[in-house]
């Protein structure tokens, strides 16, 4: 545990260095639970999301199924707005039900989740948990509604109450309707979205793991009642897989099925892909992605109105008084398949990732502590982010040997060429060595030096990050190259 409690302060200390991740306002003692992401965390971070925006949606196949897929599918995408309706967390039941159990210290003042007391550290004696010191003295656990409440407009009154969504989900669901009668999509299809989510953590912690604003990236994928299971099981499978393709170890993925007391209140079925992230204690995982199987809830609860599980099924909540308690929108989000003729609710199946823990899972796999020869063959120390290529903030950097003979004009020939197709650095400053250092901190795949034999035969040295392996090519093909390098 100290081991990796070591590891995980060297990355944050090198996030910090290198303009990864800042803490949010920092200039003014920061804000628990917000982070803001540097001039290369913000690439590396796009990259997360580009990387998942192609493979799911504009790179997908209609007209072929994938591996493993019951049939082709269609997939489109979806940006929905961050404050909707009040109505829709209602009718969701996350005005009731999206809560954690809070404990305050009377004592101390301070606040813990109710299931975190054991892997929380108490203020007054940090090797003690809460509650184990002589002069704690805990509150019983009660219900904290992780929404954020904001108004919208002038008046603050009861009317004007909204909130930051806590999901992206929701939107994909009230769109449901919209997306069917504006596109030729047929069942089965997904609708993928990128964005924003908001959440009243009590306890923020383990550094971008757990955070008050992060961005989720997730699919609703509708499909027919009696295929739902199998397309859960593909999507399990599918997005196990993405992370594996872009440098993740299996042995520190697993896909864990909830047990039956875990499961949400809308879930058939849920499995979470977990990581086991350096910070948490030794044996545990941390979860990047939930693959939930919703059944017809959420379409169905937006057209009656909340639901509650009633046996094996669910049917709507009604008062004492036999009314409605969160009636729904009154819209038709059936199905109408024009072939068989049947009209039905849809089943939807949700893998729903977070593209910060992602990020932090792929920082934290990159960082590696080896020892390369230095000019005279000596083995020195350096720290490499052997992040993928796909994922590197900079693809390739551009260095001149020296500063005069030419060297600079050609190198920056060679950078104006490539930075047309990718995000390219260049860096004229300091031994080529201390250079390299550099690029390896910042996880870039390619460094190119022009040197003295450049200016006889126009060829450059190609620097790969992993293995250090140098390869001579002609400056002419440099773009061919890279692009065919980063394809592998």
């Amino acid at each position: 545990m100290a081991e990796n409690k070591e590891l995980m302060d060297k990355l944050i200390s090198l996030c910090k260095r290198r303009g990864l991740i800042f803490q949010s306002s920092e200039i003014y003692g920061g804000v628990s639970g917000f982070w803001d992401y540097g001039p290369l965390g913000v690439e590396l971070k796009r990259n997360v999301k580009e990387a998942w925006w192609r493979d799911m949606v504009t790179a997908h196949d209609d007209t072929t199924p994938p591996t493993g897929a019951p049939s082709p599918y269609a997939m489109v995408g979806l940006d929905c707005s961050i404050i909707m309706h009040p109505q829709v967390w209602k009718v969701s039941g996350h005005y009731d039900l999206f809560h954690d159990m809070l404990v305050d210290c009377r004592t101390c003042k301070a606040r813990f989740r109710a299931d975190h007391l054991k892997t929380s550290e108490c203020p007054h004696k940090p090797s003690k948990h809460p509650g184990e010191h002589d002069t704690c003295d805990l509150t019983e656990p009660r219900e904290f509604n992780l929404m954020f409440k904001t108004n919208l407009g002038a008046l603050v009154d009861p009317s004007s109450v909204a909130y930051l969504r806590p999901e992206t989900a929701q939107g994909i669901f009230a769109n449901f309707r919209n997306v069917l009668d504006s596109t030729r999509v047929r069942l089965p299809f997904g609708i993928g979205q990128i964005g924003k989510s908001f959440r009243n953590e009590i306890t923020p912690r383990y550094y971008t793991f757990r955070s008050r604003e992060f961005e989720q990236m997730e699919i609703e994928f509708f499909c027919r009642p009696a295929e739902s299971r199998e397309w859960y099981a593909y999507w399990r499978g599918r997005r196990f897989a993405w992370y594996t393709s872009l440098g993740l170890q299996s042995d520190k993925l697993r896909l864990r099925d909830h047990s039956p007391d875990e499961l949400s209140h809308y879930s058939c079925g849920t499995a979470d892909i977990e990581y086991r992230f350096p910070f948490l204690p030794e044996g545990e995982f941390g979860e990047l992605e939930g693959i939930a199987h919703r059944g017809d809830f959420d379409l169905r609860s937006h057209m009656e109105g909340k639901l509650v599980r009633q046996g094996d099924g669910f049917a709507v909540e009604r008062d004492s008084e036999g009314n409605v308690r969160y009636p729904g929108s009154g819209k038709g989000l059936r199905y109408f398949d024009d072939q068989s003729r049947e009209q039905f609710i849809p089943h939807a199946v949700e893998p729903s990732a977070g593209a910060d823990r992602a990020t932090l899972a792929f920082l934290c796999e990159a960082y590696t502590e080896d020892k390369v020869p230095d000019d005279k063959g000596v083995p020195q120390p350096r720290v490499v982010m052997k992040l993928h290529p796909r994922l590197a903030p900079i693809k390739a950097a551009v260095l001149p040997l020296v500063k005069r003979d030419g060297m600079p004009e050609i190198a920056r020939e060679c950078y104006r060429e490539l930075k047309q197709s990718w995000n390219t650095f260049y860096d004229e400053s300091g031994s080529v060595g201390r250079r390299y250092r550099r690029q390896d901190e910042s996880g870039t795949p390619f460094c190119i030096t022009v040197d003295n034999q450049t200016l006889s035969d126009g060829t450059v040295t190609v620097r790969d990050r992993d293995t250090t392996q140098q390869e001579r090519v002609a400056s002419r093909d440099l773009v061919t190259f890279i692009a065919a390098k980063l394809r592998q």
